[in-house]
């Protein structure tokens, strides 16, 4: 049987997986230099790149394999992909998944698998890259590195086919007003997780981002007092001038190319430089525009590769220029784009897709409230439909009826005095479902005004399962995990607090003290589990004597404590219970087919309003009395 995904994930993999168009597509020599180089390296009769629809699984490339496709159903792969992690099957026949499949059981003998995601840029799997052997094995340390890294240049190739299709999309935006878009883009340009800087004539700056000034260690002013090229490695210097001049010159449309940088401490990192230039109405370049990439980790796992398989350099430099080229290809569509549009359409379609694919809701809305944008992910969390939310008032969609006298006073406030607590921070809020139920969110919301009108711009993360897993462990640190009862720690909070009630109420309080006789003889005689379950039936005759009000704990091993509240005959209503409890926990339990009999030694303290006694010492002093019941015979009760 095959492994269960989530049904939005597995719909956005299908969408981008026919979007790149490489099912059924013609092969390619980088796909099959792969392949060739899986065999030779790890000694595998069988590798394939393969990827998975919803209906199919098709080879891209493969070696050892007589097929072009296969079922999903009979697919290997389609585990790696659900699994989105590497999967590794040291003897198929011993692994229920693959033990019956025709690749084991026929001709082919397959007896060990191994098979690594295929990613996009957002990490959905599309396919994998595969080995298999025909005798069992395990992969060493050094050739699980080798799969992983041709599997990364896989996914490199991928995601640098999927950037050049998003791109292609931007072309296709639409106009929109020039101060509305030139604000958003300026909010998001801050935030971009890549440098961009913009560089006028004569070397002149005319605007860098935070990403790139955290990328070198340089402020903002440190930059501005350098020039672009003292930023940049000696050794690279004299040719990125002469590619720089031909790009201003007209003789290229782009440069895209990997070089080093140096940061303010001198050292030299490796980045990915985009560069284009933005022309003036006569054709003449006005500025250039540079997009800084931060690619000193991969170039450090690439080095380390070709140290490992010095064969792989040769390969490694031809898939770079073969790369070149396909980049100017798309650095020339993206220059069309720059002669039919100004640079800040260009900015603001690009920017706007990164908004539409975040892993965040975005909510803007204007100065009356009303909603103006609503991308996929806030469908996603809130329910309402892009097409349902535009125009609507964001207080009657997400903000629960509780809040919403609180959220118009806010927005009319800052809108009087342009001042609000809640801008540029990070908030935890409820929000509101289209269902109804309200979500846990962080929150982090701007305003921004454009030519006097105002609107505000919020990015909403759902912190369900955050909230749900802080409650989980806060259960489990107060509770005991073998009964459920509450635990010591809980007794020391709870404790305090029914005495304060029993000094509010002016009402008597009892504390009973608990020690099962004869539990050491069992759990010696019949095992730990069965000790265990006569405890969790201990537990449930505790619990079903006492009233909600009242709360059973269990401090460890076999003793437990009973805190009674609101006694109005103090001494008889405590010692009256007690004796309830002997004779319950008195009654024989069966453990499988073996009769337990316990009893239990009770000390009795009480509280009385005004006596000032603190938690501990009715603690101590119910222990001491159980102590006193013990010496008295056991199976009794003892008051102090």
């Amino acid at each position: 049987m095959l492994p269960t995904t989530d049904l939005s994930y597995e719909s956005e993999r299908l969408r981008v997986l026919n979007a790149l168009a490489l099912m059924d597509s013609p092969a390619e020599p980088f796909f099959d230099r792969i392949t060739r180089l899986a065999v030779r390296t790890l000694g595998m009769p069988i590798a394939f790149i393969s990827l998975v629809d919803d209906k199919r699984q098709w080879f891209k490339s493969q070696i050892g394999l007589d097929m072009v496709e296969t079922s999903r159903e009979s697919s290997f792969c389609v585990h790696t992909v659900l699994a989105q992690k590497a999967v590794f099957v040291e003897n198929t026949t011993l692994d229920e998944r693959f033990k019956n499949h025709f690749l084991v059981t026929g001709s082919k003998h397959i007896r060990f698998y191994a098979g690594i995601p295929i990613t996009s840029i957002e990490g959905l799997a599309l396919g994998a890259l595969c080995v298999m052997d025909t005798a069992p094995r395990r992969l060493a340390t050094e050739e699980l590195e080798i799969l992983n890294d041709l599997a990364a240049l896989i996914c490199h190739e991928v995601q640098l086919r999927e950037t050049a299709l998003l791109a292609r999309s931007h072309v296709k935006r639409s106009k929109a007003v020039f101060e509305t878009r030139e604000a958003r883009f300026r909010a998001i340009f801050e935030r971009a997780a890549v440098g961009i800087s913009l560089v006028g004539k004569n070397d002149h700056w005319i605007d860098i981002n935070d990403a790139l000034c955290r990328m070198l260690g340089y402020s903002r002013d440190e930059i501005k007092k350098l020039t672009f090229w003292e930023l940049i490695h000696p050794d690279d210097l004299a040719e990125f001038k002469q590619l720089a001049e031909g790009l201003i010159t007209g003789k290229v449309d782009a440069i895209d190319l990997e070089r080093r940088a140096l940061n303010k401490q001198g050292n030299s990192i490796w980045v990915r430089l985009n560069v284009s230039r933005l022309e003036d109405q006569n054709g003449n370049a006005s500025s250039i525009v540079t997009i800084v990439t931060d690619i000193h980790a991969r170039k450090e796992a690439e080095e380390a590769l070709a140290a490992l398989r010095e064969d792989l350099e040769q390969r490694v430099v031809l898939r770079t220029y073969e790369l070149q080229r396909a980049n100017e290809q798309l650095s020339q569509a993206m220059a069309h784009q720059l002669q039919s549009e100004q640079a800040l359409r260009r900015r603001e379609a690009e920017l706007s897709s990164v908004i539409e694919h975040a892993n965040d809701a975005y909510v803007r809305v204007d100065e009356l409230g009303i909603i103006t944008a609503w991308n996929r992910q806030a469908v996603e969390t809130f329910g309402w439909t892009v097409e349902e939310a535009l125009g609507q008032p964001v207080s009657e969609l997400i903000i629960p009826p509780s809040m919403r006298e609180a959220h118009l006073a806010g927005m009319a406030r800052y809108l009087a005095t342009r001042e609000a607590k809640v801008l540029n921070q990070r908030l935890e809020l409820p929000a509101l479902r289209r269902d109804g139920s309200d979500i846990p969110i962080e929150i982090r919301l701007r305003a921004l005004n454009v030519e006097g009108q105002s609107f505000f711009s919020a990015f909403l993360h759902d912190i369900s399962e955050r909230k749900a897993a802080e409650a989980r462990r806060e259960h489990e640190a107060r509770h005991d995990a073998l009964t459920g009862l509450l635990n010591r720690r809980a007794l020391l909070e709870v404790l305090p607090k029914a005495i304060a009630r029993a000094e509010r109420n002016r009402a008597t309080l009892a504390l009973l003290f608990l020690d099962l006789d004869g539990f050491k003889a069992v759990n010696d005689a019949q095992g730990h589990n069965a000790g265990d379950a006569l405890l969790i039936e201990i537990a449930k005759r505790l619990q079903g004597s006492i009233r909600k009000s009242d709360e059973a704990i269990r401090l460890g091993g076999d003793e437990f404590t009973v805190i009674l509240e609101g006694l109005v005959d103090g001494v008889n209503d405590a010692c009256r219970l007690a004796g309830q409890l002997l004779e319950k926990i008195q009654k024989p339990i069966w453990l499988d087919s073996y009769e337990a009999k316990v009893s239990a030694s009770i000390g009795i303290t009480l509280y009385i309003p005004g006596s000032a006694r603190t938690a501990d010492d009715l603690i101590n002093t119910a222990d001491t009395a159980m102590y006193e019941a013990k010496r008295a015979g056991k199976a009794r009760y003892h008051l102090m």
